[in-house]
């Protein structure tokens, strides 16, 4: 008997490009598991409506999600790449666990309370939510959404029963929270969910903002001279590394003190393949515009045959729509199992055949 491998459930949502922070620390890493692990990729359009948004844009941005994905690596040959609203279970799910969240629970994430700051509300010490001057100002409103978005996600995740879960420092607290649910709902109506784990890989890399090295690239960063999008033109690449930040001082070396160009070098370092300290050696006495540059050359050389696979994808829509037909049915065949579980053990009568 053939022994089964070990679910990885990982997420994203369709938000347009993704960065090289994503492609290094998340989508290259994920490329590696597909032999390994059964492998689940879902594009998260249920979760991008908690806040303002195009419906076109985001039916767009799916397809192009998708067309990201396979053309950074993911094989749908050897994975399983889908829409979450495409999979029947997810907020269903989401439903009954919602039953057993207190609100308070949610009121305390971190994302929560940031994106409510976002919006001009102070979430304050007793949970509730205040405007602020200029919230009030603007009429501002928190969606309800927006407060469930982690039980949302943690059906995501055990809908599959997924054994792991690679997860950002960001989305540590989604997880636990996660765990938190699939404990309390086995206690309370027996063992029932598989308690997933993060996955955390070896190879991940932590890029930083080209502006600002002392945060993380985002996409959402007002300032995008900061910002590398795997489909960015080659000079539009060039010129935001040729125009990134560095320190002061003149020696390319990776330390604290020097947050610039260590960012710099870790970039180079995970595009090449080579070691930090290598690279160190081979640019002793050079300045730090031959290390942009040869920045600059590395990531477009490693983006090209991206960029080239994603133009060929984005222009067959019935390929990319086959793809994601694939996917969701092999998500709902596992999901299925796992929501009419959870259906019985809740006390829900079973359905007619």
């Amino acid at each position: 008997m053939t022994e089964s491998k070990p679910v990885i459930l990982t997420c994203a949502q369709p938000t347009g490009q993704l960065t090289i922070g994503n492609f290094l620390g998340a989508v290259k890493n994920w490329a590696t598991m597909l032999d390994d692990h059964d492998c689940y990729f879902g594009i998260v359009d249920m979760h991008a409506i908690t806040v303002k948004y195009s419906p076109a844009e985001l039916r767009e941005n799916t397809l192009s999600c998708a067309a990201q994905y396979i053309a950074c690596g993911l094989d749908p040959k050897r994975s399983n790449i889908f829409v979450q609203s495409h999979v029947t279970g997810h907020t269903e799910l989401a439903w009954l666990l919602s039953c057993i969240t207190p609100i308070g629970e949610l009121q305390r994430m971190t994302q929560f309370k940031e994106k409510a700051a976002k919006l001009g509300f102070n979430v304050e010490e007793d949970n509730d939510l205040k405007f602020t001057h200029e919230g009030a100002r603007a009429g501002a409103s928190v969606n309800s959404g927006l407060l469930m978005y982690p039980v949302l996600m943690a059906a995501d995740i055990l809908l599959y029963n997924a054994d792991l879960v690679p997860v950002g420092n960001d989305q540590r607290q989604h997880l636990e929270l996660c765990r938190d649910l699939a404990q309390r709902f086995n206690h309370t109506y027996s063992d029932t969910f598989t308690i997933p784990k993060s996955f955390i890989s070896k190879q991940g890399a932590r890029v930083m903002a080209l502006q600002n090295p002392e945060r993380k690239m985002s996409k959402s960063d007002e300032n995008q001279s900061s910002t590398l999008y795997i489909l960015d033109d080659p000079s539009v690449l060039k010129k935001k590394i040729m125009s990134s930040v560095t320190d002061s001082g003149s020696k390319i070396v990776a330390s604290k003190e020097k947050p610039g160009v260590s960012n710099l070098l870790q970039i180079y370092s995970s595009m090449s393949g080579r070691s930090v300290p290598d690279i160190e050696s081979s640019l002793k006495g050079e300045g730090y515009g031959t290390l942009k540059k040869e920045v600059a050359d590395s990531v477009i050389s490693v983006l090209e045959p991206v960029q080239a696979k994603y133009k060929e994808l984005i222009d067959d829509k019935s390929y990319l729509e086959g793809v994601l037909r694939s996917g969701a049915e092999a998500a709902q065949q596992r999901a299925y199992k796992v929501l009419f579980k959870v259906y019985r053990k809740a006390g829900f009568v079973e359905r007619p055949r």
